[in-house]
Formats: C-alpha cells, structure tokens, sequence
C-alpha cells in the first residue's frame, strides 16, 4: 500500500512540474539568457532566441559582475528565477537567485557581503517619472529593467524555476 501511495505522489509532483513549463510559440522556454553588452534579455530554445527585449541594467554595469552589496552592478553568471511579486514601484518582479554558490564563498573569502535582491523587473511609470526615461538608461542598483509590457509577457511565459544566465 505503502508503495501505491509513493507512486501516487511521484505522479502527482511530475504532472506539476509539466503544468509549470513556459512555451511561446509552441516551443518551451529553456532558459533566459542576459546579454548585458547587448543590453538585451532573450527566452531560449534549443540554443536559439525565441524572443529578444531590451533591458537598463544596474548604474555599475559597466564594471563588470556584482562583487559587493551596494556596487549597483547586475551579476554575471548562472541563477534560477525563483519567486515572484507585484510591486507598486516596479510594476513585476521576477527574483534572481543570486548570490549563488561560488558568489557566496568568493564574498565569504573576501570578507564582504555579497548583497540580494536582484530581480528583473518593469519601471516606474508616474507623471513625475514616465517609463519612457528608463528605457534606455542603466538605472537600477543592479537589477534587469524593462519597460512594462515587455515586463507582463515575460511575467506570463516565464515560470518560477527557469534558469536564467546572464553574461557580460
């Protein structure tokens, strides 16, 4: 009986799991790939860009990968988009997992915090600040912008779990 249970388990996470995977056009979204120099993030299948958006990246971005907390630089290396939230500020956010196992010792041996909070996420849209001052600046303090329709369609094709890789 016990054993029944367990099969009945292990179906029930599998049939979850496929229920959760992204597809755009048919094709399932491997992963999201950021090119910071290119100032663009792509939704990948089978090694190919499905989708392209242009992102602002964090005001350091240009210094290379987040080494510290407050460096505003946007990380560089590979992370899971783990958890979402709506925010009142940033319209969608898509957290990044970072630090990541060699961000954490690499801070660990230089004695420095890593820092947190990396999300990708839309922008700021008031009368004061309208999205379309961002959408071509580096702004944030390391996170991945972009203007908010992007933002919601990204929001919509990309589940939680997704690899997302970012390069300089």
């Amino acid at each position: 009986m016990r054993w029944l249970l367990a099969l009945f388990c292990l179906s029930f996470v599998a049939v979850s799991q496929a229920s959760t995977v992204g597809t755009y056009d048919g094709k399932i979204i491997e992963k999201v790939l950021v090119l910071k120099s290119a100032h663009q993030l792509q939704l990948i299948n089978d090694g190919k860009a499905l989708k392209t958006y242009r992102i602002s990246l964090g005001k350091g971005a240009k210094k290379g990968p987040k080494l510290i907390e407050g460096d505003k630089r946007t990380p560089e290396g590979f992370y899971w988009l783990d958890w979402r939230k709506t925010s009142e500020k940033f319209n969608l956010s898509m957290h990044i997992s970072y630090p990541n196992i060699s961000d954490a010792a690499r801070a660990r041996r230089e004695g420095v915090e890593p820092g947190g909070m990396i999300m990708v996420h839309g922008t700021p849209h008031t009368e004061e600040d309208p999205e379309e001052l961002f959408h071509t600046l580096d702004w944030t303090d390391g996170c991945i912008a972009m203007r908010n329709v992007d933002m919601r369609e990204v929001w919509d094709l990309v589940p939680d779990g997704t690899m997302i890789e970012i390069r300089p």
